[in-house]
């Protein structure tokens, strides 16, 4: 697929550029991660000013730095040629910003680099294809995407890991797990263009997706505040 911009999370308004630079960030996926270091963060006692930081270093890290990274680093092109060197710039620049605000509040919840290790390691393993494309997989999405950011939202509020916290982790990994493998059925049927019908189903539980766990954060945050 070299070109992406007839996906549903894309705009259909402005020039090709905006459309691309809005798609590159995929969005809807971009919110649910966001969303899940919020769980994290809102599990027990929380500091508002932690909550925002959290989900702001996951937001430049996992929505900005590591979709320009796969959008130019990996061995498919989604969204065609692209500038090169001025998107990794992009994306280096954005992540020393979010490794940098994660770095100060680790001061006081030094269980934040072991995480920050870990997502960094991740975010250049999965979206550049290291080692072969070993990490470029289902299990290693969860780790990175429903799992570590559960456990960073927690650790930057307490410095600790508790029972809700696990709770909320099985949720997202679970949640995590069925966007990951409808996506990639979604991907290769868009490809294949044949079952038009399953497509839209696809798309459909997508969506459902995306909308349930901003709503559902939505709802959690009103409930905690």
């Amino acid at each position: 697929m070299q070109d992406r911009t007839t996906e549903w999370f894309v705009p259909k308004f402005g020039s090709r550029n905006f459309r691309v630079g809005v798609g590159i960030l995929f969005l809807p996926y971009t919110c649910i991660v966001t969303c899940f270091a919020a769980w994290g963060s809102l599990g027990g006692e929380f500091s508002a000013e932690r909550l925002v930081a959290i989900c702001f270093i996951y937001f430049l890290s996992v929505g900005v730095s590591a979709h320009c990274l796969d959008a130019v680093g990996g061995k498919t092109k989604p969204w065609g040629n692209l500038p090169k060197k001025k998107i990794m710039i992009l994306a280096l620049s954005v992540l020393a910003v979010a490794f940098f605000i994660g770095i100060y509040y680790a001061l006081e919840s030094p269980l934040l680099i072991p995480i920050g290790i870990a997502e960094g390691f991740f975010l250049f393993a999965y979206n550049l294809e290291l080692f072969g494309g070993r990490f470029h997989n289902n299990f290693f999405t969860v780790i990175s995407w429903g799992i570590l950011p559960v456990f960073a939202g927690s650790v930057i509020q307490t410095n600790s890991i508790t029972g809700v916290t696990l709770v909320l982790v099985c949720v997202s990994a679970a949640i995590t797990y069925l966007l990951i493998t409808t996506s990639r059925k979604y991907k290769r049927l868009k490809i294949d263009k044949v079952d038009l019908k399953e497509i839209k189903s696809k798309e459909l539980v997508l969506k459902f997706i995306s909308l349930g766990v901003v709503s559902a954060t939505i709802i959690f945050v009103i409930l905690r505040i």
